[in-house]
């Protein structure tokens, strides 16, 4: 069974931005955001990195084969380091490009070159907190003027990954996501951390049914969606982690296995449990799927909607 971990992070440092203010690394795991010091990692050396060497050792001792390295507006981008992890690790790794579409200054011409550079994707992280609705309050993804990038990813078979933030969130676009999905039915669409099921949306049943309403996105045939910080969504539980494995269930029952891949966020989940925890857990929170079903979770449609050769 191949294992593809279809959203881990590098990243030589921490210099990046957040609703916080500017994010910067501090060492031994922590970072500064805005004026606020946190943990990010667990803290093993004098710079808060994350290098692909590292996330190679990890996946060895989880019997992880490939990961898909995304990038969002909270490390910083890290265009050249994950090109350059790519490179160094052909066999092993993919690579989303950091994209900004709201970046006033020559934006097109300089993304449009960034997407034809080695990347397989590219990544658009709108989330409140930690992502671009933080630098931009009124960033949409149906704005006309982004319409060409649907169009260059479409036409390139690039893969578009979102990360549409918090249920109920002003980043929780799901008719937009929806319309650029229809607009464009070539383009493969993967939206991250499963739409982000908590404790406190399932409480709540107007937000349920937003997040049942944006699953659903996963009945279009472009559309899939990953579980990468699910352990975390539930925050007082501890291993083996049981409302992760519900949420995860609910989504497979109500849009299918073949539309889900396994991902971790890794590194900052590795504060929650270790990478090879992560790693059994995939396999332990599938084990009500057959066997095939369980592939296709664990890697085999990360494989296909990358297109990452075995």
């Amino acid at each position: 069974m191949v294992i593809v971990d279809a959203h881990a992070h590098v990243f030589p440092e921490v210099r990046g931005h957040c609703a916080d203010g500017p994010t910067l690394g501090a060492g031994y795991g922590r970072v500064v955001a805005g004026v606020q010091p946190m943990l990010l990692v667990p803290g093993c050396g004098e710079v808060t990195a994350h290098l692909a060497a590292t996330l190679i050792a990890q996946m060895d001792w989880a019997g992880v084969d490939k990961a898909v390295l995304l990038q969002g507006p909270y490390y910083g981008e890290c265009n050249q380091c994950v090109r350059q992890a790519v490179e160094q690790f052909p066999t092993r790794l993919a690579g989303a490009a950091y994209v900004d579409p709201w970046q006033i200054d020559g934006r097109r011409r300089t993304l449009e070159s960034l997407l034809l550079s080695g990347f397989c994707a590219a990544k658009i992280e709108l989330s409140v907190q930690a992502g671009l609705c933080a630098i931009y309050p009124d960033a949409r993804l149906d704005d006309p003027e982004l319409a060409w990038l649907w169009d260059v990813l479409e036409r390139r078979g690039l893969v578009l990954v979102l990360d549409l933030g918090s249920v109920g969130s002003r980043a929780y676009q799901t008719e937009a996501a929806r319309a650029i999905a229809l607009e464009h039915p070539r383009l493969r669409m993967v939206i991250a951390h499963l739409a982000k099921p908590t404790p406190v949306a399932e409480a709540d049943p107007r937000l349920w049914a937003l997040w049942q309403e944006q699953l659903d996105l996963g009945r279009l045939p472009n559309v899939w969606f990953d579980t990468a910080s699910l352990l975390n969504y539930a925050f007082e539980e501890s291993y083996p982690f049981p409302t992760a494995e519900r949420y995860l269930r609910l989504a497979i029952e109500r849009i299918g296995p073949e539309k889900v891949l396994w991902g971790t966020d890794t590194p900052a989940l590795t504060l929650t449990a270790t990478y090879k925890q992560m790693a059994e857990l995939a396999k332990l929170h599938t084990r009500f799927l057959p066997a095939p079903d369980q592939a296709l979770v664990l890697g085999e449609n990360a494989l296909r909607v990358f297109g990452i050769s075995r």
